[in-house]
């Protein structure tokens, strides 16, 4: 019996040095490599320079930061995707980001899985976790999650290390991050792709569109949340 405390004390502090380990790494990631990261990528010009630099490197390289965007969930993603559509073009710069937005939630899910909600709590408040409590209904948790997704302006970071708290597959979770988050990794890469072209009656349109959406999806993603609330 002794042993097993021994053994169960042993993992918490092993989980809880984990933990640790993991908010030091975030927090110097976020400080000498997310503002540098964003900041290159206010600078477009010289971010198309590097990529046409290189080749293909330069691409793995890309997806490499969306990952790391997705795991430091301080770093804000929109640069990342106005960058790669004023870098690569909006289709392949949208493929890109998505590519990287499949790693980087596939490594989420799996670290929350391991850890649970204290993995959650590195990031976001016992507040904002509850708020998505209702995700919780198991009937429902697909097709909920999937909307959530898919509109603009929700809160997708908190959402993407929340639902590995569900009882949702991987594979599940991975198709509707992916696919769900299309349109709005889209329109951004549209935008950056016309400002990148020069095209900047295109590019306010795509831009002001997405504001729009964002303002539209904010109010349905609470809508939606005070009425499952309700349901429980």
């Amino acid at each position: 019996m002794k042993g097993k405390q021994l053994s169960v004390r042993g993992r918490r502090i092993c989980a809880a040095a984990a933990i640790v380990i993991f908010v030091l790494f975030c927090g110097a990631v976020s400080y000498f490599i997310g503002r540098p990261m964003i900041a290159y990528f206010e600078e477009p010009e010289r971010f198309r320079a590097w990529v046409d630099d290189k080749h293909i490197a330069g691409r793995l390289i890309f997806i490499g930061m969306v990952v790391l965007q997705m795991l430091v969930a301080l770093i804000p993603g929109e640069p990342l995707e106005l960058g790669a559509g004023y870098a690569f073009g909006a289709v392949e710069g949208t493929l890109l980001c998505l590519c990287g937005i499949l790693c980087g939630s596939a490594l989420i899910f799996s670290f929350v899985r391991r850890f649970g909600v204290r993995a959650v709590e590195i990031f976001f408040s016992r507040e904002k976790i509850r708020s998505l409590k209702f995700l919780q209904n198991s009937r429902r948790l697909n097709a909920v999650t999937f909307l959530i997704m898919l509109i603009p302006g929700t809160p997708k970071d908190l959402l993407s290390y929340f639902v590995a708290l569900t009882d949702m597959k991987l594979s599940h979770w991975l198709i509707i991050s992916t696919v769900a988050r299309i349109p709005s990794v889209l329109s951004s890469c549209l935008s950056g792709g016309a400002l990148g072209d020069e095209n900047y009656l295109l590019a306010a349109i795509a831009l002001g569109i997405t504001a729009l959406l964002s303002l539209i999806g904010i109010g349905i993603y609470r809508l939606i949340r005070q009425r499952q609330s309700k349901n429980e």
